[in-house]
């Protein structure tokens, strides 16, 4: 009793502190009278109209700092207002700060009536390089904020094409928006009730954490036991192991003596050292008096099961196969649409698998030599989009395979409705993926690689690459596999310089996207066109060398080698020679070139990216 009359004022305080937030207002009255008439005192640090007009004053002060580009005041008031969990641990907190501490590095460029004070600017300029690597660091790998690491290296930032956005006029009134929206959310978050907060921290989300514990911890347990059973079995096979070691040893001393080793002693041993489901069979059918038999029986228990023969798959009638496929049901058509990409990607490599892509090719089952306007490969252009899926899969699953990929190559219309579903669609990722992933593989045969340049499918994977974080990560590697293979032919090169700031910009960005599997590939790419002069020139121009060098700071070191080929590349002053011009020729294919993982299969040393994913 006497521990709830200690703190019966706060408790009195809560209540009316949610009455007055909930505006019961008639409630509150009575409460208050209440209270009054029995003597209860109430806690004075309830009532939120005095802490919501102290909010108003530091939303107004931070805002009119803004305004002033009084960037101390700003600070000071941001960081000990905001709490440090949001600063630190809310994303939309810590890149609405990092655009805040571009608004104030910038301030005298943007308002200055003649030239900004030089040593005000520098001292900004380097407040803003001190944050770019303390706090701002956390943003290092994030694509949007990449190209600002390179801001303090700049001498005029007005005139860069990479900071172009930040001196429109638009850019500022849009930043004080966000700002204000956020402080407001922030300080009527800090307004809630205490007692609602207490609700929330101790009720449902306790019981919520209480569920999760209770399945990881019989998780844990299953793991244990799992774990504990083969700890056993190998204490077990390690003190036989042992066991039979001494056993050895004291034989080979008796031997010493001049007594002999007999053939069943030597069988005991070996049926110890091996399975128990070998145990029994061994003691009776192996003849261990023969020289060599134990052994040969020991390192034959090491060695892997040989694969069994595999038969091969029954024939089909593919004439009737292609009829259903051009007119049954939709319906029809997919489920044989799957079931011929399973009869394919899930036969056992080697003969198997090759006798049924043989026989798919041999009966043209894609029709790719028919004239026909209701061929099978017209299904890529079905009002299904379910049809369409399914056909992509299976156009894609034969990509993945060489002879697949010589079949469809033998007609460019493949191609060019691979290309036209490509660029039209829009609604099913799935086909899209699968669409994309062909024509990657594609890449890999010259005339294909030079058709695909010629109908400007860099343009559309430049523009699609430009918003990478909204790519699957199927996509995104594609994309720029499929980029770099383009880029290392001359005509792909010179593709790119017609948009050089665009493509060296994406690229730029895309250095330090999350996805590591894509580095090679953008790498590869960027080496390469960089021995176009005018891109060169271009990439200097833009402070490409800055950026690059921002990652070998936080690069592994096969990633700061391969930003050291390129900047040596980027500072080449050598001309385009007619060396370079002969990868256009038609008679090389590439058809055996493995996936660039590394950095000796870039595209920097003439490899070109490859997936074999069925």
């Amino acid at each position: 009793m006497e521990d709830i009359l200690a703190h019966e004022s706060e408790l009195l305080g809560l209540v009316k502190e949610y009455l007055d937030f909930a505006e019961f207002e008639d409630t509150l009255k009575t409460f208050s009278k209440e209270c009054k008439i029995k003597g209860k005192p109430l806690s004075k640090t309830a009532g939120g109209s005095l802490r919501d007009s102290k909010s108003l004053i530091i939303q107004r002060d931070l805002v009119a700092a803004f305004d002033s580009g009084d960037q101390k005041v700003f600070f000071d008031l941001w960081e000990e207002h905001i709490p440090s969990s949001i600063r630190a641990g809310d994303s939309l907190a810590q890149k609405l700060e990092f655009y805040l501490h571009i608004h104030f590095a910038i301030y005298l460029l943007k308002h200055s009536m003649g030239r900004p004070d030089k040593e005000e600017l520098d001292e900004r300029i380097s407040y803003f390089k001190t944050y770019l690597e303390t706090k701002g660091a956390a943003l290092s790998q994030t694509t949007e904020f990449l190209p600002f690491y390179a801001l303090p290296f700049v001498p005029n930032p007005m005139v860069h094409p990479s900071f172009k956005e930040l001196f429109q006029d638009s850019w500022t009134p849009e930043l004080k928006l966000k700002l204000e929206k956020f402080l407001a959310l922030i300080f009527k978050a800090s307004n809630t009730p205490k007692l609602l907060t207490l609700y929330k921290e101790n009720g449902q989300s306790n019981k919520e954490m209480l569920q999760q514990l209770h399945q990881q911890l019989v998780e844990a347990e299953r793991r244990s036991m799992t774990y504990l059973k083969r700890y056993n079995k190998i204490q077990a096979d390690y003190h036989n192991l042992i066991g039979v070691t001494a056993e050895l040893v004291d034989s080979l001393e008796a031997t010493v003596s001049g007594k002999m080793i007999t053939p069943e002693y030597l069988q005991s041993v070996c049926v110890r050292l091996f399975s128990n489901q070998m145990r029994q069979s061994l003691a009776h059918s192996v003849d261990f008096t023969r020289p060599g038999t134990a052994s040969t029986m020991l390192r034959a228990s090491l060695a892997p099961a040989k694969l069994k023969d595999v038969p091969l798959l029954p024939s089909l009638d593919y004439e009737k196969l292609k009829k259903d496929l051009t007119l049954g049901s939709d319906r029809l058509k997919a489920f044989l649409l799957q079931a011929l990409r399973w009869r394919l990607t899930t036969s056992h490599p080697g003969e198997q698998r090759e006798t049924v892509l043989q026989a798919y090719i041999s009966n043209d089952l894609l029709d790719c030599h028919s004239h026909s306007q209701r061929g099978v490969l017209q299904l890529l252009h079905s009002r299904s989009e379910v049809v369409r899926q399914y056909m992509a899969r299976l156009i894609n699953a034969f990509a993945s395979l060489a002879e697949g990929r010589l079949y469809l190559a033998q007609s460019t219309k493949v191609l060019r409705m691979l290309e036209e579903r490509l660029k039209e669609e829009d609604k099913d990722i799935i086909t899209r993926e699968n669409v994309l992933g062909a024509l990657q593989k594609f890449s890999l045969r010259r005339p294909l690689q030079t058709a695909m340049i010629r109908d400007g499918l860099i343009f559309w994977l430049i523009d699609i690459l430009k918003d990478p974080d909204c790519l699957s990560d199927y996509t995104l590697e594609y994309s720029v596999a499929l980029l770099m293979n383009l880029c290392l032919r001359s005509a792909g090169k010179n593709m790119c310089a017609k948009v050089a700031g665009l493509v060296l910009k994406v690229l730029s960005d895309l250095l330090g996207h999350e996805n590591h599997e894509i580095q090679p590939y953008v790498n590869g790419a960027l080496y390469s066109i960089l021995s176009i002069p005018s891109i060169r020139e271009e990439a200097r121009a833009m402070g490409m060398e800055d950026i690059l060098r921002c990652f070998i700071k936080e690069g592994n070191a096969e990633m700061i080698r391969q930003i050291e080929f390129i900047i040596k590349q980027l500072n080449s002053e050598e001309l385009l020679d007619g060396v370079l011009e002969s990868d256009d020729d038609e008679d090389e294919d590439d058809e055996g070139r493995q996936p660039p993982r590394s950095s000796s299969q870039l595209g920097m040393l003439g490899t070109e990216a490859h997936g074999e994913n069925p």
